[in-house]
């Protein structure tokens, strides 16, 4: 049977991230056709990389799970200083770029040479992100065999000289959405790298009870945000913008709800209300009883969060700087987007107002996951990925 490896930062049903569970559902989806492994580290934390993980290996969800220790937490003072440093001007020597690396991380050097020494144990090696140590790195040892999924965005970083070469010597490329294809193209020029655009396909629990989550928690009209909270994520705004709107309208009664692991202090507001990491079964209730899921990030290539509550028929308000977020939007006409505050303000003043219409988007919504992310349509064109890289390789 055909062998795949899949190389992530954090893999775990403990971790919470975009990528890494992108990571999880693609391999459990995958493992009835081919025999699937997951290198990664030892850390759930992607701000300090502190090694959680005790033992080497472990089954997750049929799933063999390969794990290496981070021989180095981050040093978020001494990071901080080399980030803003390299941050401030575009040409960086190749020693400054690898800096930045190593103490980006995760430093995990054994994950490494596990793949130099084991890459040809392995028909395939799938690595899930440009920006870390561990594409940077182990890509290059196995160019020939790789498929890149590189969840990429309009952010600084990319434009690191050394990333020229990760975008250009995979054998293949799988893109989430068409605007981080084009993106990605008009910035490295490989077009000629073998690709297919492909998202996630969306999984709904059976059973979803709205009623249950409001009643637990004492809940009527409000909007949810379920992520990192993270002023990466634009969380940061999010509440200004909520408190500046709750000040100009004091007699509505809308919420904000927030699930997902915090990282940046949440006012104290008894408007927002934070839930922290829930249950998978919670999530989905509490995203099916919201007016509308909200997502204030501006760097996406994709937003499993916004698609699970489309895939609710629950229409969604994203930043309107994030192309990606905006082309959901625009092409399934279930969903809205801003630039500012009034627009913010405007969007949630619309889904409260216009019944009509809010049904219709919520239709909108629903149709098209239903027609985009199916999991029978991303598995055949990962099938088809898979068998381009093997078929190369024997020519």
């Amino acid at each position: 049977m055909i062998k795949i490896a899949f190389v992530n930062q954090r893999y775990g049903l403990e971790v919470n991230g975009g990528s890494e569970y992108y990571t999880r559902v693609m391999a459990e989806h995958l493992k009835d056709s081919y025999e699937v492994e997951v290198l990664t580290t030892k850390a759930v934390d992607y701000v300090t990389w502190a090694n959680y993980y005790k033992h080497d290996e472990e089954i997750i969800n049929d799933i063999l799970v390969k794990r290496f220790s981070v021989e180095k937490e981050r040093n978020s003072e001494e990071f901080s200083v080399l980030n803003q440093s390299l941050l401030k001007r575009r040409n960086h020597t190749d020693q400054e770029e690898q800096a930045w690396f190593d103490a980006q991380g995760p430093l995990a050097s054994q994950l490494i040479q596990y793949v130099r020494e084991h890459k040809d144990e392995y028909d395939v090696f799938v690595f899930v992100t440009y920006l870390y140590y561990l594409t940077v790195m182990a890509m290059p040892e196995v160019a020939d065999k790789a498929v890149l999924i590189p969840t990429a965005h309009d952010e600084p970083y990319i434009y690191f000289s050394r990333y020229k070469r990760i975008f250009t010597i995979p054998k293949a490329i799988v893109y989430l959405t068409d605007e981080e294809k084009a993106f990605v193209n008009n910035q490295f020029c490989n077009q000629h790298i073998k690709n297919a655009v492909m998202g996630v396909g969306i999984d709904v629990p059976k059973r979803v009870s709205p009623s249950e989550f409001t009643e637990k928690y004492n809940l009527e009209q409000y909007i949810t945000y379920v992520g990192r909270i993270d002023e990466s994520k634009g969380c940061k705004w999010l509440f200004q913008y909520f408190e500046e709107y709750k000040k100009r309208n004091p007699n509505n009664e809308l919420k904000l709800v927030l699930m997902g692991k915090t990282v940046l202090k949440i006012p104290k507001n008894p408007e927002i209300i934070s839930l922290g990491f829930v249950s998978e079964d919670e999530k989905f209730s509490g995203i099916a009883g919201a007016k509308s899921l909200i997502l204030p990030s501006e760097f996406e290539s994709l937003s499993i969060s916004v698609l699970e509550a489309m895939a609710l028929s629950i229409p969604v308000i994203v930043n309107g700087r994030c192309e990606v977020l905006k082309g959901h939007c625009e092409k399934s006409n279930g969903g809205l987007y801003y630039k500012n505050y009034y627009e913010f303000e405007g969007c949630l003043e619309f889904v409260q107002n216009n019944v009509e219409v809010y049904e219709q988007m919520r239709n909108n919504a629903k149709q098209y996951v239903e027609k985009n992310f199916k999991w029978n349509v991303i598995i055949d064109k990962f099938k088809n990925i898979v068998d381009f890289v093997i078929r190369d390789q024997a020519i």
